[in-house]
């Protein structure tokens, strides 16, 4: 894979301690290398639109848990697209899954896209927590629910990507929905495994490192 890796990349920073000096470091970068967008606390969003206009920003929604109710994750979705951001990563109700609500985890989905609109939809569906079953349900509510990706993780559940998940995705998700890999990502060899599995986008803080000493 000669192509130029970054393009594929969601530049991330979402500890709980990340500083507006980390955020302005991480968008110069995403600028430099031609990133996919920075994904970013949705506190920073306004302040990242404002100095960077010319950026794709991304932020994250019900994060990282993804447990408040539904109307808390609308309104923090239509706050952050009013702050500037045009990518919305949001995490499903992980409980209802394991009580087997598919149909109000569906519904959730379909009511934060109505609001996000023709701007991108990612649904976090945070593969360490659930069976094979469930996960495979998970890509028909997202299917179902019209987002336009399933992504694999938050970075902060007990486990990040594989790419055997990513292969069930691909197995289970409608021809519209992309998929994006996150959490523990850490090379070249890494990235170029998942594009080639079928992922469209890579969440990962560490893409400089991994790329800029490495060669196709």
């Amino acid at each position: 894979m000669k192509e130029n890796l970054y393009q594929y990349v969601d530049h991330t920073a979402l500890k709980a301690c990340t500083t507006w000096e980390e955020i302005r470091k991480l968008c110069r970068e995403a600028l430099k290398y031609g990133m996919a967008s920075v994904c970013i606390p949705s506190s920073y969003v306004g302040r990242a639109h404002e100095a960077f206009p010319e950026l794709t920003i991304c932020t994250v929604v019900g994060f990282p848990l993804g447990n408040a109710n539904t109307a808390g994750k609308i309104a923090e979705t239509r706050q952050a697209l009013a702050d500037g951001a045009s990518e919305i990563d949001m995490v499903i109700n992980i409980g209802m899954v394991k009580n087997g609500e598919y149909e109000a985890v569906t519904e959730e989905i379909r009511q934060l896209k109505e609001a996000v609109g023709e701007r991108i939809l990612k649904v976090i569906i945070e593969t360490c927590y659930l069976t094979e079953a469930e996960k495979i349900a998970m890509c028909r509510a997202v299917t179902e629910a019209g987002a336009d990706y399933i992504k694999t993780s938050t970075g902060f559940g007990t486990g990040g990507a594989s790419v055997e998940d990513v292969r069930l995705m691909k197995a289970h998700i409608g021809p519209e929905v992309k998929i994006k890999a996150a959490g523990g990502i850490r090379t070249r060899e890494e990235m170029e495994a998942y594009l080639a599995a079928g992922c469209s986008r890579i969440g990962t803080s560490g893409a400089i490192s991994m790329l800029q000493d490495s060669r196709p």
